[in-house]
């Protein structure tokens, strides 16, 4: 029968009041009603869309919103619904997508810079992100959502001061506003003053209007505090708590076979290959980047990568580039399930060239000019991509990080990271640990086999006598020495890209890393016997 158009547009206008007034399940519940009865409109989508994220089904509402973009893509309200539903899916590359299209057309939408300031964030883009909220301010000085990023920004950084003062702006305007909370309790943390830190997370943890996200923030910055406060066990449970509250969240990372299933098919296949044809593979043809020298800086998560990274880069005759995915157009050719090594050793020059040139475009278009300089690409898990590197750069050296095993995994249990497969591995200690000894083993592998030029630099010699070690790694690359190296604090306050180790760094060395895993000795008992063989072999005492 046909529709009565009068009666529909009542409706819609009846949806839109409700909706404005915040009467969502009323507004919802005429939607979706509507929508049953085979009338589609984006408002109606969009409003049934929020319910379902109100239920924490966003990917049911996701489905709802791209039907609504189909239907309006020039629909203000719909696309940013879209972006932000796909933030809350922790699709942030996809949510950018679509918030830059929304500026694109409507350059003045402050809210639209936030939006994309935040998705940013969740891609550890810092610098951009701040440029993005800053423009939200200039368009409109009242966005709350632009200060409290802000204030996670320099929180991020360890510029504790400057987020005491954003986040204090916010909290003048709406009392208890979580983000902010949580960044002046960073700061109170950061100074020592851990019973007021505590204090403030309680506030977040207690408050209704604080999401799942902010509350695993805030048990994740609890376990800190407590940590600082040398009350260990409940220090555990917080993180526990975090991680957990993550694992739920992000839940479609444990969606098929899994990280593992990869880093052990990997093994396998290298396993399948004569050792004397990794030896005779061919050398790389002569790339036109320009590079003096090229270093792969590798090792598991919270091993000290970001340490060396930001050490050598205070070199002058050092660029470096922290984790981009600069390798994925060659694991897409030669590395995917199921993997079999035979193509890639077989490829010929004109497709390994064609890699080459691809993963340098990245790296210029990435803002690093390599000509002249030694090229340090650090990225702890490209460990696992060991193979390709040996046959797209076999002259390249590997600069590999390592740290007593306990300490490794009982920090990466401690830190949150973006998600991603591999990061959602970490949420457990037993995760933790089995891809821990995967990617060790994968790398024990490669060693062995590839030939390439490897060194190894050791976590707690590096806090030691940290002058000592750059000297000496500085000689192996073939670089003179230069002093400033270990004067690496301001650099890492200015890092564009977000680690866990970058607020760490930003207050200088740091020895209270070695051995802390003593203090939750108790609770990590259950993953020893895993770590065990690599404690003997990398030779910490048991």
């Amino acid at each position: 029968m046909p529709r009565d158009l009068e009666a529909d547009q009542e409706m819609l206008r009846t949806v839109l009041a409700l909706a404005e007034r915040r009467e969502l399940a009323r507004a919802a519940a005429i939607a979706e009603q509507a929508l049953a009865s085979g009338f589609e409109h984006p408002l109606l989508l969009n409003v049934a869309a929020t319910r379902l994220e109100n239920e924490g089904k966003f990917a049911d509402a996701l489905g709802l919103l791209e039907r609504a973009i189909a239907l309006a893509p020039t629909d203000i309200g719909v696309r940013n619904a879209l972006c932000m539903c796909l933030q809350r899916l922790n699709r942030p590359a996809e949510a950018l997508i679509q918030i830059d299209a929304l500026i694109k057309a409507h350059p003045e939408l402050s809210f639209a810079h936030a939006n994309r300031g935040n998705a940013l964030i969740s891609l550890g883009v810092l610098g951009k992100a701040r440029q993005s909220h800053l423009r939200a301010l200039e368009l409109d000085p009242d966005n709350l959502a632009a200060q409290a990023s802000l204030a996670a920004i320099a929180t991020h950084r360890g510029e504790h001061d400057e987020a005491r003062s954003w986040a204090r702006r916010v909290l003048a305007r709406v009392s208890g506003y979580p983000d902010a909370i949580l960044s002046l309790a960073a700061a109170e943390l950061a100074a020592g003053a851990t019973d007021s830190a505590q204090l403030q997370i309680f506030q977040v943890l207690t408050d209704p209007r604080a999401g799942q996200a902010e509350k695993a923030r805030a048990n994740g910055l609890l376990g800190d505090v407590l940590d600082a406060a040398g009350r260990y066990p409940e220090a555990f449970d917080a993180y526990a708590a975090c991680n957990e509250s993550l694992r739920l969240l992000h839940h479609r990372f444990a969606e098929g076979p899994g990280i593992l299933s990869y880093v052990d098919s990997v093994i396998a296949a290298m396993a399948q290959v004569e050792p004397a044809l990794w030896a005779a593979r061919p050398a790389a043809a002569v790339d036109a980047s320009g590079a003096a020298g090229h270093v792969f800086l590798l090792g598991f998560p919270r091993s000290g990568t970001t340490l060396l990274e930001v050490a050598l880069d205070g070199h002058p005759s050092v660029a470096s580039l922290e984790e981009h995915e600069l390798l994925e157009a060659g694991v897409l050719s030669y590395m995917r399930e199921p993997v079999d090594f035979g193509p890639l050793l077989r490829a010929d020059e004109s497709k390994l060239g064609a890699l080459r040139e691809r993963y340098w475009r990245e790296v210029r278009e990435a803002g690093v000019e390599v000509a002249g300089k030694v090229f340090v690409d650090k990225h702890p898990l490209h460990s696992l991509k060991l193979p390709l590197i040996a046959r797209l750069f076999p002259q390249a050296r590997i600069l590999f990080a390592c740290r007593d095993p306990r300490d490794v995994v009982l920090s990466c249990f401690r830190r949150r990271f973006n998600m991603n497969p591999a990061m959602y591995q970490l949420l457990t200690l037993g995760g933790a640990a089995a891809l821990y000894d995967a990617t060790m083993r994968m790398a024990d592998q490669a060693r062995l086999l590839l030939g390439l030029d490897w060194q190894v630099v050791r976590y707690e010699s590096l806090v030691e006598d940290l002058e000592q070690q750059l000297r000496a790694i500085c000689g192996w690359i073939g670089l003179e020495w230069v002093p400033g190296l270990g004067d690496f604090a301001t650099r890492a306050q200015a890092r564009e890209r977000a680690t866990p180790s970058t607020a760490q760094l930003a207050r200088g060395l740091d020895k209270t890393g070695v051995r802390h895993w003593r203090h939750y000795q108790p609770a990590l008992a259950p993953i020893l016997p895993t770590l065990e063989p690599w404690v003997r072999r990398l030779g910490y005492e048991s």
